[in-house]
């Protein structure tokens, strides 16, 4: 990434919906948004993007299925309800922050919801679900006749909490989540040689279908010296993929101080550790992340200094909800994400240039220009935790409109 230079860039993001009531609970939704392509953490399409299918010259950009679901609820109350969606939808979990579940992101699969209040203002919830993250095409491998087990990646999440309500005047969440990824690591390949980038090997699959980075890689294809490819020195194609399994234990809350009407004071703050990370099995496979090349060693590589835990909190003051002109809000926060604590794919798409294994602060504020037009500003400075030093310094800058 080239952070030796300042890039400006001007983006669109246009996103439109419907959401209809069938009746008897059940309701349905879609949604189109643009995007620079069909990643799954942002919807912005930036003007006149280079190097892409679309987009320069004033030319014209794509739209997406953004959702695209079914919902089914009981009950209907704000503190009673019990809901069952599926399809593609918005994130079932609760959340505050971006550090792991970027807030473009949306979920492929089947989510149940629900709480009930126990005692007044006190109201417990839970919601889980399990999504598919890859799925192997049919006739993989299909260049080959060899045709190879499938590899089929899957997200299963649970999480439970209680929201308290103190006379109006003090509102409290705090959850606790599990988040089981299967399969998303990579795996070594049985040995081969591959005499072109397209001769499979029996683990390619493995490898993430999109990334942004931060997290630690490992070599895929396992591939044998010989005549064919020079004794191996040439014809190396590789692949990639993850080097740590990712069993993410997630803590979230948020305590909302209304003392001062109209104006609100919120804390918020996040805890994940990845259960599954192992710095010893690391330092084995890792062909990234890692320190300087100490004196006298061997293999000419630094050692793994990788990590599996990620945390942030916020400070905001301002009005909590944006209802008439020259209303406001400022916030700052600070965030700590080691390289393997979550998945990059699906972690925040702006702070650090995306991805994991950096930390720093952010600062913003925004005000209502009217009821439905606000207009906010961010700062972000992050620096890398480990590997080559990288730094990144982001001023965003963001007019909204909703209808």
């Amino acid at each position: 990434l080239n952070v030796h230079e300042d890039r400006e860039r001007l983006r669109l993001r246009a996103r439109i919906g419907m959401a209809g009531n069938l009746g008897d609970g059940f309701a349905a939704g879609i949604r189109l948004a643009t995007g620079d392509s069909n990643t799954p953490v942002s919807a912005n399409q930036s003007f006149g993007i280079a190097n892409q299918g679309q987009g320069g010259n004033f030319s014209k950009y794509a739209i997406w299925i953004d959702r695209a679901f079914i919902k089914y609820e009981l009950g209907g109350k704000p503190n009673k309800n019990l809901a069952a969606v599926a399809g593609r939808f918005d994130n079932p979990f609760f959340t505050v922050s971006e550090v792991m579940w970027d807030e473009d992101l949306g979920f492929d699969g089947l989510a149940l919801q629900t709480k009930y209040e126990v005692l007044r203002g006190v109201t417990p919830f839970i919601a889980g679900g399990l999504f598919p993250i890859f799925n192997t095409d049919l006739n993989f491998s299909s260049n080959q006749p060899d045709k190879f087990e499938s590899t089929d990646k899957w997200l299963y999440g649970a999480q439970g909490g209680i929201e308290f309500n103190i006379r109006n005047k003090v509102a409290a969440k705090f959850a606790a989540a599990w988040y089981e990824f299967r399969d998303i690591e990579g795996r070594l390949s049985d040995p081969y040689t591959p005499m072109t980038a397209d001769d499979a090997g029996n683990t390619d699959n493995t490898r993430p279908s999109f990334a942004q980075k931060g997290n630690t890689y490992m070599a895929l294809r396992d591939i044998i010296p010989s005549v064919l490819n020079d004794y191996g020195t040439k014809n190396q194609f590789q692949y990639f993929g993850l080097a740590s399994p990712y069993t993410i234990a997630s803590y979230s809350g948020r305590i909302d101080l209304n003392f001062f009407e109209p104006y609100q004071i919120s804390l918020l703050g996040d805890w994940s550790e990845n259960q599954k990370f192992d710095q010893a099995a690391m330092d084995l496979l890792a062909v990234n992340n890692r320190g300087p090349v100490a004196e006298g060693d061997a293999d000419g590589i630094g050692a793994f200094e990788g990590g599996g835990t990620a945390w942030s909190a916020q400070l905001q003051i301002g009005k909590g909800k944006f209802e008439k002109r020259w209303d406001w809000s400022v916030a700052v926060g600070y965030r700590y994400v080691e390289s393997d604590a979550v998945v990059d794919a699906f972690a925040d798409s702006d702070f650090g240039v995306a991805g994991t294994n950096h930390e720093g602060i952010t600062v913003g504020a925004a005000v209502a220009l009217s009821p439905r037009v606000k207009l906010g500003v961010r700062w972000m400075s992050a620096n890398e935790i480990v590997g080559p030093p990288l730094s990144a310094d982001i001023l965003m800058f963001d007019l909204s409109a909703k209808f």
